[in-house]
């Protein structure tokens, strides 16, 4: 669903900072009407950007490799986002006029606009620019009375776009390393390990997932492609047999005890990337013997 909303005619601006200290948290700090147009123009520069990769727009799956600058979706009911759906349906995020005295805390600033027909969006930016600001303010300059003078106080430099729009019950990324930063999806990666295996293990219960739930909470890459195969539903109708058959023919060595599929550590990454529809086998020679690759990346092949 593309973002719907008139820039032409906004009647709500609220900027805002995302702070680490004391707690966690998002605070409005108040901005007057010049940096409130500012702030519109960058959400609906953001806009054109993902616009003009609208026809790439693909879903953010946490087991991806991503350039710089992609437009994708994900929903912002994952629980992996719990933190940006709390900012953009929170009705009462409190106002902080002091914040910027705890600025060397700030991990990302944000928008939220509303225009006349009540269409909702919040823009999230993760704060990189006014940080290298502050340290080298000594060296910012500006013209006063025909004269180049030091700018002594701490400078905010906003940037020309957003990471990320949140309207509905979607994220429109623009950065996903800025979506990955602000909404620390690392922790909460390796924090829901337990209960991504819990879900696949329902659906696939002819395999042991004691020992790959250990490895994945130790092994960042294990937990990205677990979170991949939970969000995507890999793991459902998949047949033991065809299982077992396609590890053998990639190379990936299981063993079957009390007829379930158990997997020594060294295994586990090559059965993820089965199970995450990574590995595959090429047979392509007159000699015979097949080639097993690993792919970086995928999508499904529909025509």
């Amino acid at each position: 669903m593309p973002i719907n909303f008139d820039f032409e005619n906004v009647n709500i601006t609220e900027f805002g900072l995302g702070l680490d200290s004391p707690n966690r948290g998002f605070v409005f700090v108040p901005v007057d009407e010049v940096v409130q147009k500012s702030l519109v123009e960058m959400v609906s520069f953001t806009k054109t950007l993902m616009q003009d990769k609208a026809s790439s727009m693909a879903t953010y799956q946490p087991s991806e490799k991503y350039a710089s600058i992609e437009y994708l979706t994900f929903s912002i009911n994952d629980p992996l986002v719990q933190e940006l759906k709390n900012l953009h349906e929170s009705e009462n995020v409190p106002e902080d006029c002091s914040a910027f005295d705890n600025i060397n805390q700030c991990f990302a600033y944000f928008v939220k606009l509303t225009d006349n027909n009540q269409q909702r969006i919040t823009a999230v930016r993760r704060s990189t620019q006014f940080k290298t600001l502050i340290k080298k303010r000594h060296r910012l300059v500006q013209y006063v009375d025909n004269t180049l003078k030091s700018l002594e106080e701490t400078v905010f430099k906003l940037d020309n776009d957003f990471d990320f729009i949140i309207q509905n019950d979607l994220i429109h990324i623009l950065r996903p390393s800025g979506l990955e930063f602000t909404a620390q999806l690392q922790k909460a990666i390796m924090d829901a390990v337990p209960a991504n295996i819990a879900s696949i293990a329902s659906e696939i219960d002819f395999v042991n997932f004691d020992s790959i739930s250990q490895y994945a909470q130790n092994h960042p890459r294990a937990a990205r492609y677990i979170a991949s195969i939970k969000s995507q539903s890999e793991a459902i109708n998949i047949s033991q047999d065809k299982l077992e058959r396609y590890c053998e023919k990639t190379n990936v060595v299981t063993n079957i005890v009390d007829g379930k599929i158990n997997l020594d550590s060294s295994q586990i990454m090559g059965f993820l990337e089965v199970l995450d529809r990574r590995r595959y086998e090429i047979d392509l020679k007159d000699d015979g013997e097949s080639e097993v690759y690993r792919a970086p990346s995928r999508s499904r092949v529909t025509s």
